[in-house]
């Protein structure tokens, strides 16, 4: 068989931007076909976007088009410039607060761990540099916009909600690694509750998932997140999480996309209910 052309999904595209520490990054857009609503697209802003973009683009592509096509949704996906999923070094310096050895645990791959801390830094550029070259070319709704991240992506998508909450509305972390610094990330979540106030004018909702056939640290810590964030009733704050029987680590990725996509999508409608819990 000749190859004619390479694949591509229609209404994607992508480019290079470069951060002020000079790394590059690709960042990919699916925008949908028609007009723009009146108050801008819905946005979601996703982690590893070279690992999941394309099953982001592929399932809202899908859910757009037809006679019971649903809510147009843009999708970016925040990638860097490689030719495989992950990006293993760059992901421990973006997506995490710093770590000295002693408050990790034992590595299981072979030699120390790498160079990270850089979590600060990468919302940073999100928010002061990927937003805007967003924006600039597509109407994006200010006040429906996602944030998806896996794993150390999960932590960092878990950090952005506890120490920036006005950067999105709606979270969803995947497989999050809670267990990172000593588990750090609940002594933010403390300091978040602490200072979350009620009477903020913008709801904020939580989605975490993980596989039943994770680790059960991972599992369990989901869990105890889950827990401490509803062990108030909070008017403003929405939690769910979602565990995913006979899924993996990686496997899990498929439903909680899928299901995180619907619940960004029905989280402001008055008539579904299902999410507020």
């Amino acid at each position: 068989m000749k190859e004619t052309s390479r694949f591509y999904i229609p209404g994607a595209t992508q480019k290079l931007m470069h951060n002020q520490q000079g790394n590059t990054y690709r960042i990919m857009t699916w925008t949908p076909d028609g007009e723009a609503p009146v108050n801008g697209y819905p946005v979601i802003y996703v982690l590893d976007g070279n690992a999941v973009f394309g099953t982001f683009a592929e399932t809202l592509r899908l859910q757009s088009s037809g006679p019971r096509r649903q809510e147009p949704v843009v999708v970016v996906g925040i990638g860097y410039d490689i030719s495989f999923p992950f990006s293993t070094e760059r992901r421990f310096v973006d997506y995490t607060v710093p770590a000295s050895t002693s408050e990790l645990p034992q590595r299981k791959h072979p030699g120390p761990w790498p160079e990270n801390g850089g979590a600060d830094a990468f919302l940073d550029f999100i928010e002061q540099e990927i937003k805007p070259a967003i924006e600039q070319n597509i109407p994006i709704d200010p006040n429906r916009q996602a944030l998806f991240g896996h794993s150390l992506g999960g932590f960092f998508t878990l950090y952005a909600l506890f120490t920036r909450p006005g950067q999105f509305q709606y979270y969803a972390a995947g497989s999050p690694s809670v267990w990172w610094k000593d588990k750090v990330i609940f002594q933010y979540a403390e300091q978040f509750l602490a200072a979350f106030h009620s009477e903020d004018e913008t709801d904020r909702r939580l989605f975490i998932g993980v596989g039943s056939e994770e680790h059960a640290h991972m599992v369990r810590g989901a869990g105890a997140l889950n827990q401490l964030l509803n062990q108030e009733n909070r008017n403003r704050l929405s939690t769910k999480l979602a565990c995913y029987e006979g899924e993996n680590h990686i496997s899990v990725l498929l439903p909680f996309i899928s299901q995180a996509i619907r619940d960004f999508r029905g989280a402001w409608d008055k008539q579904q209910s299902s999410f507020l819990i």
